[in-house]
C-alpha cells in the first residue's frame, strides 16, 4: 500500500509540475518577466486550483457523480470557454512591445490577487486537468478503501510537494532573468502568447468538431 501511494504521488507530481500545458509557459514567463515573488503567486494559484478540483473530483467519486465530467455537452462547454479565454490571455502577451532604450525600462507588476485568479483559472478552465484528477483519485480512493479523511491527507501532501516543485521552476525562471536581453524577454512573450492562443484554438476546435 505504502509503495503503491508513493509511486502514485511521483507519478502525480510528474504529470502536474512538467506537463506543457497553458499554466506551464505561463509560469516560466512570469517568474523570467516579474521575479520569485509575483511567479510564486501564480504558482499558488494554479495549485490551489488543483486541490479545490481535487476535492471536488473526491466528493463527485464518492457520490458516484462522475458522470458530470465525462458528460459530453459539460466537456464542450468546457472545452470551448477555456479555448476563447486562452486566445484571450495569450493576446495579451502581444500587447506591449520591447521599447529600446539606455535607461531602464520599469515594468508594471501586476497585483497579488490578478496573479492568484490567472493561476487559478488558466488552470481550472482547461478540461484535460478535470481528467488527470478524475484518474487519480479513482486510483487512489481504492487503494486508500474510499475514504473522504485519508484522500484529504494524502493529496494535501501531494500538492504541499507539487507547490514546493513549481516554486523551483519559478526560482529557475527568475534566475535566467539576469541572462536576457529585452529582445529575447521580446521572443518569450511572444511563444508564450502563441503557445496559449494554440492551445485555445485546439481546445476550441476539438470540442466544438
Amino acid at each position: 500500500m505504502i509503495l503503491s501511494l508513493i509511486s502514485q504521488t511521483i507519478i502525480i507530481v510528474l504529470l502536474l509540475t512538467f506537463s506543457f500545458g497553458p499554466a506551464f509557459f505561463a509560469l516560466i514567463n512570469t517568474g523570467i518577466k516579474h521575479g520569485y515573488k509575483t511567479g510564486s503567486l501564480l504558482a499558488i494559484g494554479v495549485v490551489a486550483s488543483d486541490f479545490i478540483l481535487c476535492m471536488l473530483i473526491i466528493f463527485l467519486v464518492h457520490l458516484g457523480a462522475t458522470n458530470l465530467i465525462h458528460d459530453e455537452k459539460n466537456q464542450r462547454f468546457m472545452g470551448i470557454l477555456a479555448g476563447v479565454l486562452l486566445i484571450i490571455f495569450g493576446a495579451f502577451y502581444f500587447k506591449r512591445p520591447v521599447e529600446k532604450s539606455n535607461e531602464t525600462i520599469e515594468i508594471k507588476t501586476p497585483s497579488a490577487s490578478v496573479m492568484l485568479l490567472k493561476g487559478f483559472f488558466l488552470n481550472s478552465l482547461n478540461p484535460a486537468v478535470w481528467l488527470l484528477w478524475l484518474g487519480n483519485v479513482t486510483a487512489v480512493s481504492k487503494t486508500l478503501n474510499y475514504s473522504i479523511i485519508k484522500m484529504f491527507i494524502y493529496f494535501s501532501v501531494t500538492l504541499g510537494i507539487v507547490l514546493l516543485v513549481e516554486l523551483g521552476k519559478v526560482q529557475a525562471a527568475n534566475k535566467l532573468n539576469q541572462l536576457l536581453t529585452d529582445k529575447i524577454m521580446h521572443s518569450i512573450n511572444v511563444i508564450t502568447g502563441i503557445s496559449l492562443i494554440i492551445f485555445g484554438l485546439a481546445l476550441i476546435y476539438n470540442h466544438y468538431f
